[in-house]
């Protein structure tokens, strides 16, 4: 990627940040209740299984709401930073024990043997700082979703990939990285976009 394009990239990263932030609060818990049936919603969610979310920081859309209305048989978990520079994942419910990580996130505060691997997950809802209608992500910059799903490049789904944010988060258009990768679908409050047929 040329500088240029990252430069781009990090100032459009500020501005839908920006954004995201200057939301009021009772716009954020409703979204958060809207957000929850677009993606119990989705043709492809999951009945039972692991299914992870993630800990909303920074203004992301909160996902407490979808956590609690989901069916019985499926394992809610939250994303655990790894070693390898990737994430693992581990079943979390209201009460459990956390750790914040090296960013002050908070993880399930588990053995490192007791993690998953993103493969073992039937869906991830990951957080993005913008998307546009094909599927693109733009994330923090850190790259763990990225190299955690990399695989997704060469096979088809499982597990899903869904991107959470408001509707204020969503980009004309983004040009993609050679190693991002492409998410299935993005809901918002109002609407789920449907990424696996829109034009690469």
């Amino acid at each position: 990627m040329t500088a240029d394009r990252m430069a781009h990239r990090r100032q459009l990263r500020e501005a839908l940040r920006a954004r995201r932030r200057a939301l009021p609060a009772a716009a954020r818990i409703a979204a958060a209740e809207r957000l929850a049936t677009q993606l119990l919603n989705l043709p492809f969610a999951p009945q039972s299984g692991y299914v992870a979310g993630y800990w909303a920081m920074d203004g992301e859309i909160a996902l407490h709401v979808w956590q609690l209305k989901l069916p019985r048989e499926c394992i809610y978990c939250l994303p655990v930073l790894h070693d390898d520079a990737g994430l693992r994942f581990a079943p979390w419910r209201p009460g459990d024990a956390l750790v914040s990580n090296r960013y002050g996130i908070p993880e399930p505060d588990v053995a490192t043997g007791s993690l998953l691997d993103p493969d073992d997950l039937a869906l991830a809802v990951m957080p993005l700082v913008g998307f546009d209608a094909r599927g693109h992500r733009l994330g923090m910059g850190g790259g763990w979703y990225d190299r955690s799903f990399a695989a997704r490049h060469h096979r088809p789904a499982p597990p899903w990939l869904v991107g959470a944010a408001f509707d204020t988060q969503h980009a004309d258009a983004l040009e993609p990285a050679e190693w991002d990768v492409t998410l299935d679908a993005v809901c918002t409050e109002s609407r789920t976009y449907d990424c696996s047929s829109a034009p690469a």
